[in-house]
């Protein structure tokens, strides 16, 4: 009778080890046949994802794949940040060696082409000496130069068909001695550059059919051409119970953009602005602090800084009937000017104290304080032009002082079983005057004469945060805090040379200006299961703004600006098998900022914010080789508000849904093959549904190790 229980047992365990192995599912033989086979040992959950028990710490992984859109292509590529078209080349390679015993060797780099994505990394380490570092890094970003939609026209003024293309990069190459004991030294030189057009947010004028001007609609853009160039010593040692640093910066460069502005587009009278904003500079820097432990409980830092900054600007704004024109007068041109030249200068002086101090075990308090005080004085000056007048020369000037003192105190406690409190107090106090005089002047009658005025300004500021983390249970953790805030600004004006009804008065009426922040949020994580883990959290927010007027404006103090903000999330991760794993996540956030404006004109309407957010993934291990992963998002804004023609309509109104599955196969212990497909859909109320689009995307990667 036992003889036959133990067949029919062994029996059980053979079907269910063939069936294991036919889903796929099987990773070793049961010690029950072990002792009778030449079975190998069981992979372990890395061997087993990584498809082998031979570890290759090096690899390189080729990526191909394309796109089929419809609809505005620029806000595809602005949203996926791809040039749109067929893409490929090296994603992803990794190399690590040991030179000798004592020597590492580590080579990163990254080559797509078609999307002007590089990337190349040399590293060489050695222990207890130092090391030697030499990086290149340069991609691209893309923006959409889409304009404003103008529904009563039935029409939008987009820029051109293709995303706009800016490149960044830099190159650095890095050198650092780093014995075990002595001296500390490390020298980095940086290159940074910025090449090509960048959508503005500043857009041009257009004319409605009655003839009006409606600011806000044609699209503008920046023709940007930056460099720089930097050098950085950090020097480093330990003197007893003391740390030493000592650093010096040194750094080039020039900044050179050109907003380029359309005005009236598709019309007769259509004019095309370029606003040239250059600068070169030279700014050095010099730093040094030290950390002393005083006592076991108590330790001191201090840091010192001075840094000073030259800069040369240039500029223009110039009128014509393409842009980078020259200067051409013409009767329908507004305000402009050119030949701009100036001088600036900043000396800027930095010290930091900080104290951790530990009274008892469970009792942690760092006051920290920081003092700044910033000189600077500039000039400059330009011809400025007006439709047909001949050019005017105009001259500006000024200078300003400021002294900015911040303190800290933080304490923490967690003497309290389950318990650990926080709270911080905050607080900045800062003074400043600044003069000024000159700016541009009256032509053929029409402007403003050169201001003149010195102005005095005083703030302090203030911020309480206080919270708690609470373990009320071995699966369930608690975390609340809250503050409140006031920044409160005044401005004091000895001299200022503008009239009281001139147009140019504001913001010179201002005296008192107060903000006000009340914040709170709490969240909680449980662990409901060993395989299930929820974090919720919520957070609100309101914040006021008064302004109060000089009392010779006549105008009362009112509240100019309210703002109430909630954030609602729920996180979920649920693992139901160990080869199967999910997640998913919702954002809700209700926001609106309302001014007094928005009762008296439709053209300021009160800013509303409120979006709601799901995400989700999941991961499945079909065997194996075989993995399945599936992601899905969707984001739904509906605040978009049409005042047309009062105003320029404004507020996010769009949809956005994406999903992606992936499908990833270790064919063997070196190579592995993953397919990507992807769809995005995306609808904007701004644009009058001008930057629809809706894409399907395939991707696909080849990762050889060795």
């Amino acid at each position: 009778m036992r003889r036959n229980k133990a067949k029919k047992r062994l029996r059980k365990q053979q079907a269910h080890r063939w069936l294991m192995w036919a889903l796929g599912l099987g990773v070793g033989a049961s010690s029950a046949s072990a002792e009778n086979t030449n079975t190998p040992p069981a992979l372990t959950p890395e061997q087993a994802f990584e498809g082998g028990t031979n570890a290759y710490n090096n690899w390189i992984e080729f990526s191909t794949g394309g796109f089929l859109y419809n609809g505005n292509k620029a806000s595809f590529q602005k949203q996926l940040q791809t040039s749109g078209g067929p893409f490929g080349g090296i994603d992803d390679f990794h190399y690590g060696t040991n030179i000798d015993k004592t020597t590492t060797l580590t080579i990163d780099g990254r080559a797509i082409p078609t999307e002007n994505d590089y990337k190349l990394k040399l590293d060489v380490e050695r222990e207890k000496v130092g090391y030697l570092r030499a990086s290149y890094r340069e991609f691209r970003t893309w923006t959409d130069g889409e304009g404003g939609a103008a529904p009563a026209l039935g029409t939008d003024f987009p820029l051109q068909k293709d995303a706009l293309a800016l490149d960044r990069g830099n190159l650095s190459l890095e050198a650092g001695y780093m014995p075990e004991k002595g001296l500390n030294a490390a020298f980095k030189y940086t290159h940074t550059f910025r090449q090509g057009d960048e959508a503005s947010t500043s857009w041009g004028d257009v004319h409605l059919a009655n003839g009006t001007v409606t600011q806000g609609l044609s699209p503008s853009f920046y023709g940007i051409h930056d460099h720089s160039d930097s050098f950085q010593l950090d020097l480093s040692d330990h003197v007893k119970a003391t740390e030493l640093g000592l650093g010096l910066h040194y750094e080039t460069g020039k900044l050179d953009a050109a907003l380029n502005i359309a005005r009236f587009p598709n019309e007769p009278l259509q004019q095309k602005i370029t606003s040239v904003q250059g600068t070169t500079y030279d700014a050095g820097d010099v730093h040094a602090y030290e950390t002393t432990t005083l006592k076991e409980n108590l330790i001191l830092t201090s840091a010192f800084g001075y840094s000073h900054l030259d800069n040369t600007f240039f500029g223009s704004r110039i009128y014509g009937a393409d842009f980078d024109a020259g200067f051409i007068p013409n009767p329908q041109y507004g305000f402009g000017y050119y030949d701009l030249s100036g001088e600036s200068r900043l000396n800027e002086y930095v010290l930091d104290l900080n104290l951790l101090y530990k009274p008892a075990p469970n009792l942690t308090i760092i006051p920290s304080l920081r003092l700044q005080k910033d000189y600077s004085d500039e000039n400059t000056a330009g011809l400025e032009t007006l439709g047909a007048n001949y050019p005017a020369p105009f001259t500006a000037n000024g200078d300003s002082s400021d002294l900015n003192a911040r303190g800290r105190i933080d304490a923490v406690y967690n003497g309290l079983t389950n318990w650990v409190l926080h709270a911080r107090f905050d607080f900045t106090q800062a003074e400043g005057d600044l003069s000024q005089y000159g700016g541009l002047i009256p032509i053929g009658g029409i402007g403003v004469p050169p201001v003149q005025s010195d102005i005095e300004g005083h703030e302090f500021d203030q911020k309480y945060t206080a919270g708690a983390r609470w373990y009320a249970a071995r699966r369930f953790v608690i975390d609340a805090s809250g503050y409140y805030k006031e920044d409160a600004y005044h401005y004091g004006r000895p001299v200022d040379s503008t009239p009281n009804n001139s147009s140019m008065r504001y913001p010179g009426y201002l005296a008192v200006q107060k903000l006000a922040t009340y914040d709170g949020n709490v969240r909680t994580t449980w662990k409901v299961t060993p395989t299930l883990s929820l974090i919720s959290r919520y957070e609100c927010a309101f914040s006021t703004i008064h302004t109060a007027p000089d009392p010779l404006a006549g105008l009362p103090d009112v509240e100019s600006s309210a703002m109430r903000s909630h954030i609602l999330a729920q996180d979920a991760s649920w693992v139901p098998w160990s080869r199967l794993s999910l997640q998913a996540g919702f954002n809700y956030v209700l926001s609106r900022t309302a001014t007094p404006a928005s009762d008296l004109t439709q053209a300021v309407l009160n800013s509303e914010n409120n979006y709601w957010a799901v995400t989700f993934s999941s991961g499945l291990v079909l065997n194996n080789k075989t993995d399945l992963n599936i992601a899905y998002y969707y984001y739904n804004a509906d605040d978009y508000q049409d005042n047309f023609p009062a105003g320029v309509p404004y507020g996010a109104g769009g949809q956005e849904h994406a999903v992606t599955a992936t499908l990833t196969r270790r064919i063997n212990e070196r190579l592995r093959v993953s397919v990507k497909y992807g769809y995005f859909r995306y609808t904007d109320a701004l644009s009058g549904g001008n930057a629809d689009f809706g894409v399907h995307m395939v991707y696909a990667t080849l990762r050889y190790r060795f």
